[in-house]
């Protein structure tokens, strides 16, 4: 007589799901109604056809695109196929705990049907194990929504108004689908080239003050890559550090600092989407990936509760307006009308901790010393935030004619009514 299947056994070792037994043969059609009904990753009757697993442009991390093939095969009534991939997954990541719990799922089908997703026995997954559990089936719905809610064909994110050819990428974050987008700045437009799964503080978003667990909101900048050598095996593959407290966020008397986008210790592929304490963590694979991608200084970084995806042809509506604004800027500078050029600056204008009536005698030194000569902006590049108020963070590089080259400034306006102001400027580089 033929052996019947043996029974699944997992158990937590640490921070790793472990399979003790594994059932013989393959199952040949896996029970998905209850599964159905609960709309769990097994039914993928709604999986868009342009994120074809494997596609570099739609799913990033290779991991990541074979466990979705591994839910794509099982939704399809083709779970011997399903197995064979979640088996050769686990062995080729054996510290990936979603795929763990995939493929133990698959196995469970053998002796019953599955109940639900992650479908464990109650006594082996309980207090900090049960926590874990949760952990994961949250992670599959959020590596799930972010894959059937694709950014439609030709969208760029709102907030990215204009790059510089100097910004050869932009990265871009969506908090409610636990997603980074990258982006590669094309002659013609910008150019969706990779996203990832990315967790983000324990406590949500909008980080106010040092310790809050929190991931912050807004337009950033990467300022350094940190060598791996110099961090703890907590912080995986490295960091990319970012340059928060931003300019809006001092003024707003934000607190903290040390916010990454950073990798996961050795022995766990993934966190969960709220797990940080306000950095934001991807796979060490995504990460090695994002780091030998994206330069340091000139890499915007958006981070926002949900990105709204418009068309580029929206995005130079948008930018309209304001470019003339910032012409006129550039226009009363280039004549050196001081009296004229302070009016585009708020009362509570500050520049390194120089107020306005400081500051003031700086900026009449330099247009005295342009003596009249007309500026340009160079490498312009604006990228819009819009939260209680409207702001634009602006960085050129201001040459005078007759040089060939100038400092590099980073002004951030605000819109007050129908009026641009500026309330930061400053030498960057």
């Amino acid at each position: 007589m033929k052996p019947g299947p043996r029974p699944l056994l997992l158990l937590l070792v640490g921070a790793t799901i472990v399979l003790v037994a594994l059932a013989n043969g393959v199952p040949t059609r896996v029970e998905t109604t209850a599964l159905a009904a609960k709309q769990a990753p097994w039914t993928l009757q709604a999986f868009p056809s342009s994120a074809e697993p494997g596609s570099t442009s739609q799913i990033s991390g290779a991991a990541e695109a074979r466990l979705i093939e591994v839910y794509r095969l099982t939704g399809a009534g083709r779970a011997r196929e399903a197995l064979q991939r979640a088996e050769s997954l686990v062995r080729d990541f054996p510290h990936f705990q979603l795929a763990q719990l995939v493929y133990g799922d698959l196995l469970t089908t053998q002796s019953r049907p599955v109940r639900d997703f992650g479908d464990v026995p109650p006594d082996l997954f309980n207090g900090h194990a049960g926590e874990t559990l949760d952990d994961l089936r949250y992670e599959s719905q959020m590596r799930l929504k972010a894959l059937r809610e694709r950014p439609p064909a030709g969208t760029l994110p709102s907030q990215f108004l204009a790059l510089s050819p100097r910004n050869r990428h932009a990265i871009a974050i969506d908090a409610s689908r636990s997603r980074l987008y990258l982006f590669e700045n094309t002659p013609k437009q910008l150019r969706l080239v990779a996203d990832f799964y990315i967790s983000i503080g324990k406590s949500g978003i909008e980080k106010m003050v040092e310790g809050d667990a929190r991931t912050p909101l807004g337009v950033y900048f990467i300022v350094s890559n940190l060598d791996p050598k110099s961090l703890s095996d907590f912080y995986g593959s490295g960091a990319l550090p970012i340059n928060y407290p931003n300019v809006l966020d001092s003024k707003r008397g934000k607190t903290g600092r040390g916010i990454w986008l950073h990798g996961t210790p050795p022995n766990q592929f993934a966190r969960a989407p709220l797990a940080s304490d306000g950095c934001v963590v991807l796979s060490n694979p995504d990460l090695e990936f994002l780091t030998r991608t994206v330069e340091i200084r000139t890499t915007p970084v958006v981070i926002s509760p949900r990105l709204e995806w418009v068309a580029p042809y929206s995005v130079q509506a948008d930018r309209k307006p304001f470019e003339d604004v910032l012409d006129a800027w550039r226009s009363a500078k280039s004549r050196g009308d001081v009296d004229q050029l302070l009016r585009f600056y708020t009362p509570d204008f500050n520049s390194f901790g120089k107020t306005l009536a400081e500051w003031a005698p700086a900026l009449r030194s330099e247009v005295d010393r342009a003596r009249g000569k007309p500026i340009q902006l160079k490498d312009l590049s604006y990228l819009r935030w819009t939260d209680a108020a409207d702001t634009m963070v602006v960085t050129f590089g201001e040459v005078a004619d007759g040089e060939r080259s100038g400092p590099t400034k980073r002004q951030y306006w605000v819109r007050q009514g129908s009026e641009w102001k500026i309330f930061f400027e400053g030498i960057i580089g």
